[in-house]
């Protein structure tokens, strides 16, 4: 929502600045994003006069002109049709910034086809202050004195606030609701002009109808003869010019005008081209052209204002171009009307329209303005259009106003601390536009643009707000008696160490949706229709996601389109497989786009290992002993076959699942490339086991005598897994072997079909004696014979 500080002065009596203005807001609760100033931005440029123009000696379309500027006589060359003398124009002084065009002059005079040129005579739209480009600014000299600021000659001396609507607050979204808030925290005096009632000289001819009364409650037309449109006037035009709308005509800009002063959608017709009466009912599958230059269809689900012919429009979101307004109209039809604001949301979210109206009306209007608005556009058609109006029609009934709340002011001390007086209170809620009724027990009577009020903590909540949330005492909680155990848990100290693990490995943490599109969840096992969403914030967000790793994919494959390709993230966040408490789970995911690296040294090459190096290296900080865990098949049919498998602590207990993902899963995605990936599942790892009473660390034990190596190459069978190998292997002497590895595989001549020979390294660590000969034979014995009882023979 964008205002200016002209139009505010319209409804307010203050001589604040605009900054004094934003902080009042922001200490009322009113979020300002943005104030845009155009004197500051544009503080260089100002009005200059064209003395001389001559042809340039040496191009065709070139103008050698004599500028009389605020820094003296200038010679500047010009392309512009228009550049001649006897007019004032915008001058840009050397070193200025050009926003138009996003660069500054040169600081010194340059040549121009060999004829020095020292600054530049600019267009509207090189200022940023209007579109045209043909030709530059031009004014008469008369009324635009040399050195005056550019922005004065212009009218656009007047700095605009952008500031955050809450849904709850729809009156915000006119001047005037924003006025009656600073008055109320005493910025000023509100004086927003009294609604003049128009008489009407002649009875409504245009008959109106409302069938569908739950989406409609009230229409209330008027009928105005005898208009002339054309463009509107100067300070109207300025006033939405100002805010971003461009003026179209002077019955649009009323309609727009109004809209955002008062938070009033309205819509006019051209009377003469409706057809019979008018009927607001649902859709029935027709198709029609708005006014936006799209075609929709309604359907029962939709609010239709029609006639005889069909569709004039859906009701509080966009108007039929069958009756719009243009220079030929003559005869108009003013509606003011009320539309359900969850039916409005409904069908513009179906049909993607956004409008200042729809925004509006989804949020609610204020249903004690219907007939007020139809009087202010009268006035204005009448003052600035002309004609005759009739009297007013209702059709339907207005909305009752909202019920009165009774009020316990008790209830301000005890939910804010604030001791503030009867009279202070009532002052506060009478300035907001609540009418009190004071006594043992106070009733206090809702405006109807305050129908979020429902209840007395509503009103403690607007008398804090105009008080001064910034006046509230900061008191501390009393402090809990006895020792206080930690606040994180188990898992939520586990997750922050592995973090930080992958974090080290060269990953960056997102945080994504925990929505996504279904097709997508379709490829992630999680097409279940109990993780549909029944009211999505946004079409491709309609699914509870059953994989963090799909938005982690997505968010790579932008970047890939960016020109950053080697995406390396993760996440830690929730996944749904379905509705209850149980079917939700904590998963830490990640992701390394597998692109060709280009390094003299030789990059190291992205693969399935590198994704189990980044599992081990979390599930190793998190208190996991990797050493001992199953290596199975990768736990969902989006993992690569025969390049994926999981670690487990039991056949059913997945741990993580790691490796590259299948194809078919990224082509659902839009996924170029190959992509390794990883998911931790921390609710999966058992609690461990209880400490003794003394939390200190066991000692670190290292051994001063030398390590042994021995080699041992075993022949197994194709499907025999090399890690059930190592762990066989390791398991001869815990005590005495440090470690195992593998460090070679092989199959051909002298192996067997259907077999293979492992090649490990066994490292012998002795702690209290140098190893001899018959100590390496032995434990060498106890090796074989383990990995023979898990399928493996010595190689001769």
């Amino acid at each position: 929502m964008k205002f200016t500080l002209s139009w505010l002065k319209r409804h307010l009596k203050t001589d604040a600045t605009i900054e004094e203005v934003a902080e009042a807001m922001t200490l009322a609760g009113l979020e300002v994003e943005e104030i845009l100033d155009p004197s500051k931005a544009l503080s260089a440029f100002t009005i200059a006069h064209v003395k001389s123009a001559e042809k340039h000696p040496d191009a065709d379309k070139l103008r050698v002109c004599q500028v009389e500027t605020v820094d003296g006589e200038k010679q500047i060359v010009c392309g512009a049709p228009n550049a001649r003398a006897g007019i004032a124009v915008a001058y840009a002084p050397l070193g200025a910034y050009i926003p138009g065009l996003d660069f500054s002059l040169d600081k010194k005079p340059r040549k121009i086809r060999g004829v020095e040129s020292s600054g530049m005579m600019c267009s509207t739209k090189e200022l940023e202050l209007g579109e045209d480009h043909d030709g530059i600014f031009e004014a008469d000299p008369a009324g635009h004195p040399v050195g005056q600021p550019i922005v004065d000659a212009l009218n656009m001396n007047d700095p605009v606030i952008d500031f955050e609507v809450t849904p709850n607050r729809p009156d915000w979204l006119g001047v005037n609701s924003i006025a009656r808030d600073l008055a109320a925290v005493g910025l000023g005096e509100l004086i927003t002009p009294e609604i003049e009632t128009v008489k009407g000289t002649f009875p409504c001819p245009q008959e109106i109808k409302i069938e569908d009364t739950d989406g409609c409650p009230a229409f209330v037309g008027r009928v105005i003869k005898g208009v002339k449109n054309g463009p509107s006037p100067q300070w109207l035009q300025d006033q939405l010019k100002s805010i971003g709308l461009r003026p179209i005509s002077a019955l649009v800009d009323i309609t727009n005008f109004i809209t955002y002063d008062r938070a009033r959608p309205l819509h006019f017709y051209d009377l003469n081209k409706v057809k019979g009466a008018i009927t607001v009912r649902r859709g029935q599958n027709e198709a029609f052209d708005a006014l936006d230059d799209k075609s929709y269809t309604a359907t029962d689900a939709d609010i239709a204002i029609t006639d005889e012919s069909g569709i004039l429009g859906l009701g509080g979101i966009v108007g039929g171009e069958t009756t719009g307004c243009d220079e030929s109209t003559t005869d108009i039809l003013i509606e003011s009307a009320y539309f359900d604001p969850l039916t409005i949301r409904r069908s513009a979210k179906r049909m993607a329209v956004n409008s200042d109206a729809k925004y509006r009306f989804e949020r609610g209007v204020d249903t004690g303005g219907l007939i007020d608005g139809a009087e202010l556009a009268s006035r204005m058609v009448l003052d600035i259009c002309g004609g005759e109006a009739s009297e007013i029609v209702i059709a339907g009934d207005i909305p009752a106003d909202p019920p009165a709340i009774s009020f316990n002011t008790e209830l301000v001390t005890r939910l804010t601390g604030l001791e503030l007086s009867d009279d202070v209170m009532e002052k506060i809620l009478t300035d907001l536009g609540f009418t009190v009724k004071k006594g043992d027990h106070w009733w206090v009577d809702v405006p109807s643009f305050r129908r979020d009020a429902t209840e007395g903590a509503d009103l403690v909540e607007e008398i804090a707000r105009i008080h001064g949330f910034h006046n509230l005492e900061a008191v501390s909680l009393p402090p809990l008696p006895g020792r206080r155990e930690p606040t994180a848990t188990l898992t939520q100290n586990r997750t922050r160490l592995a973090r930080r693990a992958l974090a080290a490995r060269g990953l960056s943490e997102a945080i994504t949706w925990s929505f996504v599109l279904k097709e997508h969840a379709d490829a992630f096992d999680g097409g279940q229709d109990k993780l549909a969403l029944d009211n999505p914030i946004s079409n491709d967000l309609n699914w509870m996601r059953p994989s963090a790793l799909i938005h982690l994919l997505l968010a790579g494959q932008r970047s890939a389109n960016q020109g950053y390709p080697g995406a390396a993230l993760f996440e830690l966040g929730p996944i749904f497989q379905g509705t209850e408490p149980n079917e939700q789970s904590l998963s830490l995911a990640g992701m390394r786009r597998v692109e060709p690296g280009r390094d003299w040294a030789g990059a190291e090459e992205i693969s399935a290992l590198t994704a189990k190096e980044d599992v081990i290296a979390a599930l190793n900080v998190m208190g996991a002993n990797t050493d001992n865990l199953l290596i199975m098949e990768a736990a969902g049919s989006y993992w690569h076959p025969g390049r994926s498998a999981s670690l487990r602590l039991g056949p059913k207990n997945v741990l993580a699942s790691f490796g590259e993902l299948h194809p078919r899963a990224l082509k659902a995605l839009g996924i170029d490339g190959r992509v390794v990936a990883f998911e931790i599942a921390p609710d999966n790892l058992p609690a461990p086991r209880k400490k003794s009473a003394s939390k200190a660390k066991k000692a670190l034990t290292l051994s001063d005598l030398m390590p042994v190596h021995r080699d041992f190459a075993f022949i197994v069978d194709e499907d025999v897994k090399a890690g059930d190998i190592l762990k066989a292997a390791k398991g001869a002497d815990k005590q005495l072997i440090s470690n195992v590895s593998l460090f070679d595989v092989y199959r051909g001549k002298g192996v067997d079909e259907g077999q293979k020979s492992l090649a490990i390294d066994v490292t012998l660590t002795p702690t209290d004696a140098t190893l001899t000969d018959a100590d390496i034979e032995a434990v060498s014995g106890k090796i074989v014979e383990k990995v023979m009882k898990a399928g493996g023979r010595l190689r001769g």
